[in-house]
């Protein structure tokens, strides 16, 4: 009883702690001799000076808002900041991540920005359920940006609810369906994933693929397949190459709002990939130059980014980086540039 007492203790004492933003909690707190919380996430702030023909955003999609004439525009925020809680009992782990990125708040007086789940899944021994990044998806390709995600119109952007086996490099998935542009209130049928790792101390590659049946606005079922490699490759030294390529009927599944599954009910068809090169300068300086670009079939949309940055780390803690670079809509000729400065602070 006196065990039970304490341990309630000791998770609401982490739990006020947490609420109160103190920044110096532990990261992790053993419970019993099977149970540990553990504490993570990071406060990020980003300046960033937008001008082009393409409107602000705190940070590019694929789905870009053209205007009619350049404008200019500088805006700083923190909302890319989040936390997230682990609890761990044997085999059985728990995770929980929030964001402030859920809209809200006025850049008046109190921008008071709402929180909102990014992730949360239980996992037991092979299997996890809950809402992640999909399986799909490897997050080892994405690369070191101040732009969050960096150009998301060239990489795999799912997060969503699923049910996943994992039996050694080999991953398969039952995922939550959606049929954007058609009928998504008719969908019956869950997204499935199968994926395949390759590691070791070369990096990594996965080669996924992916079947859905999509619901038309008339209410007709319509199959779609495609398939995705991405990898991260240690090159020279420190420095690393990532990758992403994909094709197929994709959808939402890649570009981040870049095209729907469906456009007037037909399979809208997408080729994406992304490039982005790491080089150390020294122990902690270092750069990332990166494209990304994305085709969509039926709609037309053609979508690029580039960036090049230099990061460093002041403290093991906390980085610091400056960005440059270019979102452009190539179908319509508009584009932005973009300077950005980030701190990040990772507990």
């Amino acid at each position: 009883m006196k065990t039970q007492k304490n341990k309630k203790l000791l998770l609401a004492t982490l739990l006020g702690s947490l609420a109160a933003g103190s920044a110096n909690a532990a990261y992790e707190f053993k419970l019993t001799d099977t149970d540990k919380v553990t504490l993570g996430g990071y406060i990020k702030v980003d300046a960033r000076y937008v001008n082009g023909d393409v409107a602000y955003r705190d940070f590019w999609v694929g789905a870009g808002a053209p205007l009619t004439d350049s404008q200019s525009q500088f805006k700083m925020n923190a909302n890319e900041s989040r936390f997230n809680l682990k609890y761990s009992h044997g085999d059985v782990t728990g995770f929980l991540e929030m964001d402030f990125l859920g809209g809200g708040g006025d850049q008046r007086w109190s921008n008071s920005s709402h929180n909102r789940l990014r992730h949360a899944f239980i996992s037991y021994k092979n299997v996890l359920a809950g809402q992640t990044w999909s399986t799909f998806m490897n997050t080892s390709a994405l690369a070191e940006t101040a732009d969050f995600a960096g150009a998301t119109i060239g990489i795999v952007f799912v997060r969503q609810t699923q049910i996943r086996y994992t039996q050694g490099n080999f991953q398969v998935s039952i995922e939550n369906p959606e049929s954007w542009g058609g009928d998504a209130s008719q969908d019956d049928k869950p997204d499935v994933v199968a994926r395949y790792n390759l590691k070791g101390d070369w990096g990594n590659v996965s080669f996924s693929g992916l079947a859905r049946s999509l619901t038309t606005s008339l209410g007709n079922s319509e199959s779609a397949f495609g398939a995705s490699i991405a990898g991260r490759i240690k090159t020279v030294g420190k420095d690393d190459l990532r990758f992403q390529v994909h094709k197929g009927e994709l959808g939402r599944y890649v570009g981040l709002a870049f095209a729907p599954d469906l456009n007037n009910d037909k399979i809208e068809d997408t080729t994406s990939y992304l490039v982005a090169y790491r080089h150390f300068w020294d122990e902690s300086l270092r750069s990332t130059a990166m494209y990304g670009h994305a085709e969509a079939d039926v709609s037309g949309a053609e979508r690029s980014q580039w960036s090049v940055n230099l990061f460093t780390n002041f403290t093991k803690e906390l980085a610091v980086g400056v960005e440059v670079g270019n979102f452009s809509m190539d179908e319509i000729n508009k584009d932005s540039d973009y300077l950005q400065l980030s701190f990040k602070y990772t507990l």
